[in-house]
């Protein structure tokens, strides 16, 4: 392995866990702002992460980074130190998440190949000023007295530590944890000597665990608490040793007799994790997809069609079983909780309300909902910019509030929860509402309506909020009146086959609902004949199939075909006239009309025949097709049993193209 693909690696794991440690102190700080105190668990964990975040950093050369974390750490050494003292919660907040911002730049320019050069010198002196505050009210300032157990003179600890199975980079972390150790013992001696020799030590390490011997003034307890706060250790034992002066470790006893006797058992209380990289299963993905088309090519084999082999059907019947359990255990390991997307929009309550004078409570409910983890990213922008929408705009400040009778502080709740083969996620707030007089009013300032406002419904006047350059704010503030914003929402949830509907009611609030797949890759489809050419529809969004008679079809005034289902006049597509494809069946009765649909809308497609149900690999159009033509309604293509390939319809897409409107009779 070169020192180039070491230092990637290295670089790309630091990355990942760092951000994950900032996450969890942002989360942490945010539901212990309004205590009077921090517990003694909170000031631990903090303290746990800072130690953490300064050793690894300070193994990569971040020293800005390291610097800041140190100071952090021994604030909240201090704060432990003082077990049960009261705090100013809110300021000791916000230093810790300017500290975080700061961290999180420092680590953006990172990940795009630049030097973490910032400054952190003016939050170190701020946590220099509360250090000293803090030790200014013992009156003494110095540093804490020896405890009663503290021995007095040098003691020699050995000590054998393992790592976790599968954690990599054994060697790196030994190097980080002997640079820990030397700052609190006065000699550290370790077996591996050469931890630098990647592939020796590491597999020495794997093999018999790191072997150390130590030499310090500090407590038994002082430094079992650093083996304690060490990252990915599976289990060590420290013992204390009565040994001459300069004693070196020696070759090292067996593993087996080194580990505790809790490691026989200790898969019971721990479960044993993995980090893979998100391409090796976005690959793994693309390969399951491969496994299921290839799986329909075997079983519907156009050359054994009307062929009676009860061993294949038997044999097909087990294939697909599996197939399709691989699949959910696939999509299992993507799926990832909506939590942590939440748990990011507390920050955003937090800083906006402040800034704007309002009191606002945040509720989360269904964070514990799984998403696939590339859909996450994709609702992550929309999801804050319609937070801060209800926030700016949607909630009243508190006086406003109490002249109508309302509760002072504002309430904007997050809920999440699974519909079948989609999430829905509902951004609600109980402020003023939505003004449709003044959205109409503005849309037909910026020429943005497409007709006359008093033929639209509440729905279509409520989407208009989310057009490209569309604001009802008069002036321009920090967080809206530009026009943008919104229509990231509309773009990123077509990107992935997503919907966004709005309710609203004057001096109640709003709610807007994003509806997105839990997957992008695999869909259950219906195969549909027009002329040679196969579609297919989402099952999802069918509601019924079902042969007309010729009488059943009305022609409107305007010359369009719809026809009367339970109370419905439903609009009429053809699929062949849509996208000019040859078929003999163009009257009603020889072909069969499926009922779509979307977002409380409905419409009906006329296709010659259903080719039945199966689950599909949802493939892009080629780039070429995307760039020379223009084609409306269609999500993507995939590839059939037979070896034809099949359009995927888009629904949403071809509704808004020829905005069919239902028709109560």
């Amino acid at each position: 392995m070169s020192d180039q693909s070491i230092h990637d690696g290295m670089l790309e794991m630091y990355l990942f866990e760092t951000s994950q440690q900032i996450e969890l102190l942002e989360t942490i700080i945010l539901e212990s702002e309004k205590s009077s105190a921090l517990p003694m668990n909170t000031v631990n964990e903090i303290f746990r992460i800072m130690h953490t975040i300064k050793g690894s950093s300070a193994m990569m050369l971040f020293g800005n980074i390291a610097a800041l974390a140190h100071h952090i750490e021994d604030l909240f050494a201090l704060i432990r130190s003082k077990n049960g003292m009261a705090l100013d919660n809110v300021r000791m907040s916000d230093l810790l998440l300017e500290c975080i911002d700061f961290l999180k730049i420092e680590l953006e320019k990172i990940k795009n190949g630049d030097q973490p050069d910032g400054d952190c010198s003016r939050l170190a002196a701020q946590i220099g000023q509360w250090i000293d505050g803090l030790r200014g009210e013992d009156g003494a300032g110095a540093a804490p007295a020896r405890s009663a157990n503290e021995p007095k003179g040098a003691s020699v600890y050995e000590a054998v530590l393992f790592y976790k199975d599968g954690c990599e980079m054994e060697n790196v972390r030994a190097i980080a944890l002997v640079r820990n150790l030397k700052e609190i013992c006065e000699k550290v001696s370790h077996v591996p000597e050469n931890l630098e020799d990647h592939e020796s030590s590491t597999q020495r390490i794997r093999e018999r665990g790191l072997q150390l011997v130590l030499t310090t003034e500090k407590a038994y307890e002082e430094i079992y608490d650093a083996f304690m706060r060490t990252s990915h250790v599976e289990d060590f034992e420290l013992k204390s040793k009565e040994a001459p002066d300069g004693a070196e470790p020696s070759s090292g006893p067996d593993p087996a007799s080194n580990r505790p006797e809790a490691a026989e058992h200790g898969s019971l209380l721990q479960h044993s994790m993995l980090s893979v990289h998100v391409h090796k299963l976005d690959r793994l993905m693309d390969l399951v997809g491969e496994m299921v088309i290839a799986e329909a090519m075997v079983t519907q084999n156009p050359d054994i069609a009307g062929l009676e082999l009860e061993s294949f059907q038997k044999a097909s019947r087990q294939l697909r079983k599996i197939t399709g359990e691989i699949q959910d255990m696939v999509m299992s390991i993507r799926m990832v909780p909506i939590a942590s997307t939440f748990q990011k929009m507390q920050r955003i309550v937090r800083d906006m309300s402040r800034k704007l004078g309002k009191e606002i409570q945040l509720r989360i409910s269904g964070e514990e909902t799984e998403v696939d983890k590339n859909i996450i990213e994709h609702i992550a922008d929309p999801l804050m910019h319609l937070v801060r929408n209800a926030l700016d705009h949607g909630i009243e400040t508190g006086e406003e509030r109490a002249a109508k009778g309302k509760p002072f502080a504002g309430t904007l709740s997050l809920e999440a929860k699974t519909a079948g083969s989609e999430v829905q996620i509902v951004v609600r707030d109980d402020g003023k509402g939505l003004d449709k007089a003044r959205i109409l009013r503005k849309a037909a300032e910026k020429d943005l309506l497409h007709k006359a406002g008093s033929e639209m419904s509440d729905k279509e006047i409520y989407n208009l909020i989310f057009l490209p350059g569309f604001s009802t704010q008069e002036t321009i503030s920090e967080y809206s009146g530009r026009g943008v914003g919104m229509d990231v929402v509309t773009k990123n949830l077509n990107a992935i086959r997503g919907a966004v509907s709005v309710e609203s009611a004057i001096d109640a609030g709003t709610a807007i609902t994003l509806k997105i797949p839990l997957t992008l890759a695999i869909i259950d489809g219906m195969n549909i004949k027009v002329g040679e050419a196969c579609y297919t529809l989402p099952t999802i969004a069918i509601r019924e199939s079902f042969r007309p008679a010729e009488q059943d079809i009305i022609i409107d005034p305007d010359g369009n075909e719809v026809i009367v289902v339970r109370g419905r006049c439903l609009p009429i597509l053809r699929l062949h006239e849509r996208y000019r494809v040859a078929t003999d069946v163009k009257t009603m009765s020889e072909g069969i009309l499926i009922i779509l649909e979307e977002d409380e809308r409905a419409m009906c497609v006329f296709a010659d025949s259903l080719l039945g149900q199966q689950q599909v690999v949802v493939k892009a159009l080629p780039d070429y097709i995307k760039n020379t033509r223009s084609i409306h309604g269609l999500a993507g293509c995939t590839l059939l049993g037979d070896g034809s390939i099949s359009l995927i319809l888009d629904v949403e897409g071809l509704m808004n193209d020829w905005q069919p409107e239902p028709v109560h009779t």
